[in-house]
């Protein structure tokens, strides 16, 4: 048996280097909902691998599944304070599938997304300064948007560079967002898709802190949760 069992309703699954980033907020005994929990490994920068983080029938976890996995205690870093060390000797168990219906009680109270006033060239308020990011409380949120729209793009095309990127636009609290979507399954759909903009409209969205990256570190879209999953018919409304 594990040391310890975290129970926790999953609200991303994105790519993260080589592996993923799996995180989701904590299923206490009474059935309440508890903090976040970031389950990470000793590998590069706490990504985990693929093969470590599937069930025993070989699925990986997805949005809304509530599932228990073996950790071996707390590791918090200075930008990142739900970090746990995963135990990798004892297989992750799904429990059962939360309705999505239940998601509005996983919100996190209205806030900033910590500090703005910070963006790179081809996004907005995507990215804080590391200085600014250590000693947060938290690196992790849950909310919920109305104006949705993933842009997809070829951002180095007139350098070359042909990789296409799927981002996230949308308004919060007043203000303009341009984020890099990561979540697995939404990414790989729209980067099939022709460039432009697709409208998604209501959502609620992970925003994660990744790691650092020359002195910043980036706010990413770490999770779309819609009803019934990915909208594989939204339109392009805005080529190109």
């Amino acid at each position: 048996m594990p040391d310890e069992v975290k129970r926790i309703v999953c609200l991303a699954n994105s790519r993260k280097l080589g592996g993923r980033c799996i995180a989701g907020k904590e299923v206490l005994p009474n059935r309440t909902i508890g903090a976040w929990v970031r389950p990470v490994t000793d590998q590069g920068s706490g990504e985990v691998p693929t093969w470590e983080c599937i069930y025993p029938d070989g699925r990986e976890p997805a949005v809304l599944d509530i599932m228990e996995i073996p950790v071996l205690g707390h590791v918090p870093k200075e930008y990142q304070q739900e970090n746990w060390a995963l135990d990798p000797k004892h297989p992750w168990e799904k429990v059962r599938v939360a309705p999505f219906e239940r998601a509005v009680a996983l919100l996190d109270p209205p806030a900033p997304l910590w500090s703005t006033g910070h963006s790179t060239y081809n996004g907005r308020n995507d990215r804080i300064p590391l200085q600014d990011a250590v000693g947060l409380p938290d690196s992790l949120r849950l909310i919920s948007v109305s104006d949705l729209t993933l842009h997809v793009s070829m951002p180095g095309e007139s350098f070359g560079e042909t990789r296409k990127r799927v981002q996230g636009r949308f308004r919060y609290l007043g203000v303009e967002y341009w984020l890099r979507v990561t979540d697995i399954m939404w990414e790989n759909e729209y980067l099939s898709r022709s460039n432009g903009d697709y409208y998604v409209g209501n959502a609620y969205l992970t925003i994660s802190l990744g790691e650092p990256f020359e002195e910043f570190v980036y706010k990413l879209i770490a999770a779309i949760i819609t009803p019934g999953g990915p909208p594989w018919k939204a339109q392009l409304r805005f080529p190109s």
